[in-house]
């Protein structure tokens, strides 16, 4: 409309290849323009370090898997987050980023600690496919009257599983449990959080732990859980 605020994301896209960060956040880019927004893309977290131009940013979409980020960029990452600019993203694009960085696994509130596999005496150990296994999204009450995932049940994928670790200044909407088989060292099931959002100063961060390929960032739920997260989270 004529005279409509468009919003500006920033969708920083890159890292480790296996996760497909350009044809990954391709996927989203139409639906964040049909919702008004100015897609502006960098193959790097170097923007993160101009603080002229991230004060005009309203959302990140950070799909940037392993890598680093310099002291200035996190600088300029947290303070834009501070003031009001929100940050959403999906499996390692933003729960496995920036290793090197206690600061950034501090504010995003979860960081990746494996994706436990099938039993390594089958045949395949090592593979990529070895890595998929069957699990559930279990939605929490909350998750019921959020508007990320308001009308969203329990979901199943086959697809890398998220264990994480995090601390409790994170609003979980949906978790998911890693059994225990005869093969695994731990005693118990492990419950990860596989949907969360953080409040940072004025701004909003969104992660959902699903979306290791195009596949699974295609079905239903995931897509959407993360549609809706990219909206919450902007200023």
């Amino acid at each position: 409309m004529a005279g409509e605020h468009r919003r500006t994301v920033l969708v920083v896209r890159g890292g480790w290849e296996g996760h497909a960060p350009v044809a990954a956040t391709d996927l989203f880019i139409p639906y964040l323009e049909k919702h008004g927004y100015e897609v502006h893309l960098a193959d790097s977290p170097a923007p993160y370090a101009d603080p002229a131009f991230m004060s005009g940013v309203d959302l990140i979409v950070q799909c940037y898997t392993m890598g680093t980020i310099q002291p200035d960029e996190l600088k300029g990452l947290r303070a834009a987050i501070e003031a009001g600019t929100g940050m959403a993203g999906w499996h390692g694009g933003i729960a496995d980023s920036f290793r090197n960085s206690s600061d950034y696994l501090h504010l995003i509130g979860g960081q990746f600690a494996c994706h436990p596999g099938k039993d390594p005496s089958e045949p395949g150990a090592g593979t990529e496919q070895h890595n998929f296994v069957p699990y559930t999204v279990t939605m929490l009450p909350e998750a019921a009257s959020h508007p990320i995932t308001a009308g969203i049940g329990d979901f199943d994928l086959v697809t890398e599983q998220y264990w994480v670790l995090t601390d409790d200044y994170i609003d979980v909407l949906a978790t998911t449990t890693q059994k225990v088989r005869s093969w695994d060292p731990w005693h118990r099931e492990v419950t990860s959080p596989a949907i969360w959002t953080r409040r940072w100063g004025q701004g909003r961060i969104f992660v959902a732990t699903p979306g290791h390929s195009l596949d699974v960032l295609q079905h239903d739920s995931v897509r959407t859980v993360i549609e809706r997260g990219m909206l919450w989270a902007g200023r």
